[in-house]
């Protein structure tokens, strides 16, 4: 039975790169980039509440990582290092070896380190904690209240397919095999186009990752921008696994569904053919799905014509 250090030393111990202190120490040790700032943020991801207990530990891995790789793109840094928090009733080494593959295999390749954390018992679940450390030239940060009238409104990726997953998962629709193996990945093995989000530093005023729910997300940039968001129905890129669906489903998916981990950011409508050369060269799709206009809060514009976005839905760990 493997005890706490070498449970670590089995599965999580890497060579740090070099310029990296890594695991061993009291702390880990990188030095940042002169001139540029150090950007950071952590994620927690609880059994039972944000992934099942059967879901594949390869994916479960990936996907903690992800999730935090997508905050970094919506600032525009590049990232640097992680550090892992990890918590279980027991030590599988199974389950070990495949999450910590799917970990270090995304790790390797946004070469993103990691460098520390810790690991202790649970009396219940799996809880997993993930914090990313990041930079971006000082002053070029994407800030959510950066976002100007006029802007430009743009997408990357599909909307929708993983809330639908979640649902059929949890029995809320219909078993639907075929569906459910079309938009499974988007919820399990989500890849959020981090690499563009650092390209837009400098090129962009505002973004988010959508997380939550894209009315949510963007109504934050709204607020925090004092502006108004006007989107395009039309324009929204529905995912292929809504095909079918009735439409009431498919509207609600595409604007209040959580789990996307894609970037919305706004931009200068003289920016676009930067922007879209900056999203072909990453290999990223993209789609203009707005505008920011003078005002406030998140409208829908379709064949009726200019609506308020819906106000209930997206994700609150603390809703009713």
């Amino acid at each position: 039975m493997l005890n706490e250090f070498g449970l670590i030393q089995q599965y999580f111990n890497r060579p740090a790169p070099e310029g990296y202190l890594g695991v061993g120490d009291d702390c880990a040790l990188f030095t940042p980039t002169p001139g540029w700032q150090l950007a950071s943020s952590v994620d927690l991801l609880i059994e039972g509440q944000h992934f099942f207990a059967d879901v594949d530990p390869f994916l479960l891995g990936h996907k903690a990582l992800a999730v935090n790789l997508s905050d970094l793109g919506a600032m525009g840094a590049k990232p640097r290092a992680c550090l892992l928090a990890l918590s279980m009733p027991d030590v599988r080494p199974p389950w070990l070896e495949a999450f910590s593959a799917g970990l270090f295999q995304l790790a390797d390749q946004a070469q993103c380190p990691l460098i520390g954390g810790d690991t202790t018992r649970s009396r219940q679940g799996v809880v997993i904690s993930i914090t990313v450390l990041g930079e971006v030239p000082a002053g070029q940060a994407l800030r959510r209240s950066a976002a100007r009238p006029g802007d430009d409104i743009w997408l990357t990726g599909t909307l929708g397919a993983a809330d639908i997953a979640l649902r059929l998962l949890q029995g809320r629709l219909a078993a639907d095999p075929a569906r459910l193996a079309a938009s499974r990945a988007a919820l399990e093995q989500p890849w959020p186009p981090y690499r563009l989000g650092h390209a837009l530093a400098g090129v962009a005023h505002a973004a988010i990752d959508v997380s939550d729910g894209l009315v949510q997300d963007l109504g934050h940039i709204a607020t925090a921008s004092q502006c108004a968001a006007h989107l395009d129905w039309d324009a929204l890129p529905l995912d292929r696994a809504l095909l079918g669906l009735p439409a009431s489903l498919q509207r609600e998916a595409a604007l209040v569904g959580g789990d996307v981990f894609q970037l919305c950011f706004t931009a200068a409508p003289e920016q676009r053919e930067s922007v879209m050369a900056l999203a072909q060269r990453e290999g990223v799709p993209l789609s203009r799905v707005g505008t920011m206009q003078r005002g406030s809060g998140v409208y829908v514009r379709d064949q009726q014509g200019l609506h308020p976005a819906p106000a209930q839905g997206g994700f609150d760990h603390f809703g009713g």
